[in-house]
């Protein structure tokens, strides 16, 4: 009898508990739930503060980035409609039904979180949970879903991002020093200007830069508390994709939130890959100066690690193995955009070994040498890219039309001594420096007027320096 009673007083205490208000959680009013977030404009950047439970942390974001967060969406949905000849309800419901039951369950109630924060500060009904995911996988849907989707045999993902990553003799204080431009169409670069710092319930402290909406970089580049800086750059007309996996955005979430070691962070990226947004991920630990680069295609996965060198990247695949069976692209081109850039990186190196410092850094990012035309020219050869000054366009890649509206829209840079303080340097814009106006390109090329009422200018800005809030 007493074996029968326990399980039955056990569930009628359960019963009681559910039934009495003084028991249940109660509900966080608006204010509590903002009450640790904050927001800063400054050169270009939004710089959010973020911090609780995964859905005051979505809450939060979604009420701070509303507007931001709506004019990214409907510049996405113009975008993909234009160049893929897919509408917005595809990429909804296509990346909701792939992805959302695979996503963890804390990012599912952080996506939630967004989109009833958008909607709390909006007043009505302006986005949903479909168009967040679908915002979230633009850079895995557009470029490698769909061209595995209608079988191409030769895919031209966008290219993103020239970066660097060095420690030990090659640095001046043997310390690590990690940069990144993103090179992206303008009207989406434009928007990739939040820096976040996002302190979650569990997991590492996050600081790192984003687009509105996003839970993850994007073009990451990240620094946790563990002491782990992690960028990377896409792997040149890669092809091949596996609908059973996790979102390349969930993972690398994740593998930022809960990782403390280069191996811990690899796992997890490694882990139920999709292919989609495939890159060569560049990783430094603070805690022993170590660097390390994952090339992390759909078959092949090769990890390099050093306390002495350096790892740089600009869309070249590294290992011929990967660059034979899962791309279409030519090592030996000197047509290729990739295959330059990577020749101007060795120059630096040579040229820098043993003063590699964050300053260095952000000249590189800055860099306007062309390879080809041994020349200072900024097109689709330099680090610095202005594709909208080249007349070729970018032949090996889906920005192929002369004089595209694409190319370095903004930069990182990061040291030890600045990472350790969860600090980084950042440029809103063309690295460089240089001003571009949408008016007066848009009245060359009007071929590309189709993003009149979302291009936007990007004024010359300057770097500046971030930091995470203080408690």
């Amino acid at each position: 009898m007493k074996r029968f009673l326990l399980p039955v007083l056990l569930l009628l205490s359960v019963l009681i508990s559910c039934n009495n208000p003084s028991s249940r959680k109660t509900a966080l009013t608006h204010d509590q739930m903002m009450e640790k977030a904050t927001r800063t404009d400054k050169n270009g950047w939004i710089a959010v503060h973020l911090e609780g439970t995964p859905h005051v942390i979505g809450y939060q974001h979604g009420y701070l980035l509303a507007d931001e967060i709506i004019d990214l969406r409907n510049t996405m949905k113009m975008l993909n409609e234009n160049t893929t000849s897919k509408n917005w309800d595809f990429y909804r419901d296509e990346s909701y039904r792939m992805f959302w039951s695979k996503i963890p369950q804390e990012y599912r109630e952080e996506i939630t979180g967004i989109a009833a924060g958008v909607n709390a500060k909006l007043g009505e009904s302006k986005i949903d949970v479909k168009d967040l995911v679908a915002m979230n996988s633009q850079l895995e849907m557009p470029g490698y879903y769909v061209p595995w989707l209608e079988n191409q045999q030769n895919p031209k993902p966008p290219e993103h991002c020239s970066a660097i990553a060095a420690t030990g003799s090659w640095t001046s204080d043997g310390k690590i020093v990690m940069a990144h431009n993103n090179w992206s169409e303008y009207v989406i670069g434009q928007r990739w200007n939040i820096i976040m710092d996002i302190v979650p319930e569990k997991g590492n402290r996050i600081f790192m830069d984003a687009m509105p909406g996003y839970i993850h970089s994007g073009d990451d580049f990240n620094i946790n508390s563990a002491g782990l800086i992690v960028t990377e750059t896409t792997i040149s007309a890669f092809r091949g994709f596996d609908t059973t996996g996790v979102a390349e955005f969930a993972r690398a979430r994740r593998a930022i939130q809960y990782s403390s070691s280069i191996d811990e962070w690899v796992a997890i990226m490694k882990e139920r890959n999709t292919g989609g947004y495939a890159n060569d991920w560049l990783i430094g630990d603070n805690k022993t100066g170590e660097i390390a680069r994952l090339e992390l295609g759909l078959k092949n996965q090769f990890l390099e690690r050093t306390s002495d060198g350096y790892f740089v990247g600009a869309n070249f695949p590294v290992n011929e193995k990967l660059a034979k069976e899962e791309t279409s692209f030519d090592l030996s081109s000197r047509e290729e955009s990739p295959n330059m850039r990577r020749l101007r990186w060795e120059e630096l190196m040579k040229e820098n070994k043993g003063k590699i410092d964050v300053e260095s850094a952000k000249a590189f990012m800055g860099d306007h040498y062309d390879m080809i035309r041994n020349q200072v020219r900024a097109g689709r050869f330099s680090l610095c890219g202005h594709i909208d000054e080249d007349e070729a366009g970018k032949k090996e890649m889906s920005w192929d039309g002369a004089y595209f509206h694409a190319g370095a829209v903004q930069g990182k840079a990061t040291d030890s001594n600045l990472a350790k303080e969860m600090k980084l340097w950042a440029i809103m814009g063309h690295p460089c420096g240089q001003s571009f106006v949408a008016k007066t390109y848009l009245e060359a090329h009007p071929e590309y007027n189709y993003e009149k009422d979302f291009l936007r200018d990007m004024p010359g800005q300057v770097w500046t320096l971030f930091s995470i809030s203080p408690k």
